[in-house]
């Protein structure tokens, strides 16, 4: 849920770097899993009264066209200093406080905005989240590692950064100067500055690695689909039945122009299902005789050689057989071992299992047998 800002809280959310690193266009104007990065950080902050975006010159009109209306637009300066003073300028006897935010984090968290409110809210004149540094850190040079520095007391600094407006407009007035942050120009101007909680998936987006990384985060480079599937079939004249690909003994038979394996056909059904391409009867027609009696491992394998193709991997399926008899759990186990087989993937990633229908309907009347199945794809 977004966080909704107190009265008087603003925001100013940078964009106006070219970010070259990151490769390609500006990197807040990238698209991230479907938005760009500016649009995801600027989200971060739909609770706020009021919002400043400060933007490069050469991308005005595109965010006048993505975003005027929402927000406030200013162009920044040659420098990020100059930037968000542009910002602090367009706030000025509006707002009692602002976070100032890097446009290119955009997986900043409700938890890390809260954060900073909260400790500005009891009186700290300066908040900034941020994470200990917990690696070993060297010193080098030409590849080559030089000395060690001690870590203790180190920080990595994140965005947003609190601030009573007054002050850190003052501390830009008085220090001009670009610094890494607007922590610096605040300690340069005696602002004592409040350690709030970091996270570690609030990165700023820098070079093209980032980008897969925030997918992975966001969960937008994982498709996952499910189907589910169901089949029928009334017991005949035979001696046996075929269940998930196992022969059992039986007083009857199951009628089906294959081999009528009931909890097979659900299976490849819901795996058709969960890649939208339809059921068995679009891939192997009842009316072409060529499936008169056919093993229905056959169906099973090209459904999942489908999925394979692509790209797809099994997250889990789940048989239920529904019966009177015959009785399913001493079969279970080697049900569970053939489907995995078939479909090539580890048993313990399939589920065979049974239920009755308490002796109602046809299943109850041992008139024949039902099956439904769920099938889980993944693609990274």
């Amino acid at each position: 849920m977004t966080v909704r800002a107190p009265a008087g809280y603003a925001a100013i959310v940078t964009a106006a770097g070219r970010g070259t690193r990151a490769g390609g266009e500006p990197k807040q104007w990238r698209d991230l899993a479907g938005r760009s990065v500016l649009a995801r950080s600027l989200d971060a902050f739909a609770g706020f009264g009021r919002v400043v975006l400060v933007v490069h010159p050469d991308d005005m009109a595109r965010a006048l066209r993505d975003f005027a209306g929402g927000v406030t637009i200013v162009t920044g300066g040659d420098t990020r200093a100059a930037s968000v003073m542009a910002g602090l300028e367009a706030l000025q006897g509006q707002a009692t406080h602002v976070l100032i935010h890097d446009g290119a984090r955009p997986l900043v968290s409700d938890a890390v905005i809260r954060g900073v409110i909260d400790a500005l809210q009891v009186g700290a004149p300066a908040a900034a989240p941020a994470l200990p540094v917990t690696d070993a850190l060297w010193r080098g040079g030409d590849n080559t590692v030089t000395a060690t520095a001690p870590r203790d007391g180190l920080f990595r600094a994140q965005t947003p950064q609190g601030f009573a407006l007054d002050q850190i407009s003052k501390a830009h007035r008085l220090h001009p100067d670009n610094a890494a942050d607007d922590v610096e120009l605040a300690l340069k101007a005696g602002i004592p500055v409040a350690i709030t909680p970091g996270s570690e998936d609030n990165l700023k987006i820098t070079f093209p690695a980032d980008f897969a990384r925030a997918e992975r985060i966001l969960g937008a480079a994982m498709d996952i689909r499910l189907g589910n599937g169901y089949d029928v079939h009334a017991f005949g004249p035979g001696d046996h039945v075929w269940l998930c690909g196992v022969r059992i003994a039986h007083e009857a038979g199951l009628v089906g122009h294959s081999d009528a394996d009931v909890g097979m056909h659900a299976l490849t059904d819901a795996i058709y299902g969960a890649l939208a391409e339809g059921d068995i009867g679009r891939h192997f027609p009842p009316s072409d005789p060529q499936w008169k009696g056919a093993d229905s491992a056959i169906f099973l394998r090209h459904a999942a050689d489908l999925a394979r193709e692509r790209g797809f991997t099994f997250g889990n399926a789940d048989v239920t057989l529904i019966c009177e008899a015959p009785k399913i759990g001493p079969h279970a186990q080697a049900m569970q071992a053939r489907l995995a087989q078939i479909m090539h993937v580890d048993p313990a990633r399939i589920s065979v299992k049974a239920t009755t229908s308490e002796r109602l309907g046809f299943t109850g009347r041992r008139e024949g047998i039902a099956a439904i199945a769920t099938a889980a794809l993944m693609k990274a």
